[in-house]
């Protein structure tokens, strides 16, 4: 389980850290709104456990960027605040659990464990197309039974391809899907990351290249 702490108290957040880590989970600090943005943007993480009082875009600014990303990803408040009112509203925002301080380090990792569970009831399917299996929840990609290691973008082109299920993806729409939303949209990522993407899958080639539309993969749909 890989979690990221939004706290700007550095010695609790690093108490926090240090703690999960003890209970075998990896954790980031992110000490303000900006930062964890940024986390959010390039790591994908199971939890996230947000102060709602922190710097630049506050909690619940963070908590409104999970909740629209579509991700699915849980979110622990974690707060001083203790009104029912206050509870109220960070649910309504989209938290999955609320925890005040002070709390216990073994209250929280039984919180995120809860959590973590209840998440995998609700796992992505797996996807199966022209004898690739790209497994959303484990990130794991098999071609023709042989496991395929990925980079993080390699995967999320790669399974925005495999959800067209044949169709064809403009590089347009991998940059907005695969990429965060500062990504420059003359760059040639796209073009370099399903290059890289290709010879990773190996031969025969199962990426296609569409003239002047996009990408799609070879042996789904339409056929």
């Amino acid at each position: 389980m890989r979690v990221l702490i939004v706290e700007d108290e550095p010695f609790l957040a690093e108490a926090v850290r240090d703690g999960l880590r003890l209970d075998a989970i990896a954790a980031d600090i992110a000490g303000d709104g900006h930062a964890a943005l940024d986390l959010l943007s390039v790591n994908r993480y199971d939890i996230a456990v947000l102060d709602r009082d922190i710097p630049g875009p506050s909690g619940d600014d963070v908590a409104r960027h999970i909740v629209d990303s579509g991700s699915g990803m849980p979110i622990l408040m974690l707060t001083a605040a203790e009104r029912l009112d206050d509870k109220a509203s960070g649910f309504a925002l989209g938290a999955d659990d609320y925890l005040t301080k002070p709390f216990e380090m073994r209250e929280l990792v039984m919180r995120l464990r809860a959590l973590d569970r209840r998440r995998g009831h609700s796992r992505p399917p797996v996807r199966e197309i022209a004898g690739l299996r790209l497994d959303p929840f484990r990130r794991e990609v098999y071609r023709d039974g042989r496991y395929v290691a990925l980079t993080r973008k390699q995967f999320a082109v790669l399974e925005v391809l495999v959800a067209a299920e044949g169709g064809v993806v403009s590089a347009e729409e991998l940059l907005e899907r695969a990429w965060d939303e500062n990504a420059d949209p003359f760059t040639n990522a796209v073009r370099i990351t399903v290059s890289a993407l290709r010879k990773r899958l190996g031969e025969p080639g199962i990426i296609a290249t569409v003239p002047g539309v996009g990408y799609r993969v070879e042996g789904g749909g339409d056929g």
